[in-house]
């Protein structure tokens, strides 16, 4: 849309893709209503966004083990999508376009 990337340094320094890569395609893709191509550019966005509203109720209810549990889940998903997307087997998770 804007033709304005955001260069990972990781993907720049190793060629391995961060959790984090494709983030700013996939919200793009969301503002042009695309949700396919969103979850192509980031799959882990749409799985933490309802994971981190639970997050954030449990934590303003006072609920810390809960809000904790989730937290460690959360980090714990996003470190092993960093690590699976970057092995052939996996290359569903990596950052594509559609066709």
């Amino acid at each position: 849309m804007t033709h304005l990337t955001i260069p990972c340094p990781l993907h720049a320094m190793t060629g391995w893709y961060c959790p984090g890569c494709g983030i700013t395609r996939a919200v793009l893709s969301v503002l042009n209503l695309d949700f396919v191509q969103a979850f192509r550019f980031n799959p882990l966005v749409f799985a933490l966004i309802p994971m981190y509203a639970v997050y954030f109720v449990a934590y303003k209810k006072h609920m810390l083990p809960l809000s904790k549990g989730i937290m460690t889940l959360m980090l714990i998903i996003t470190l092993m999508f960093g690590i699976l997307r970057n092995f052939p087997a996996f290359h569903i998770l990596a950052p594509t376009a559609l066709p």
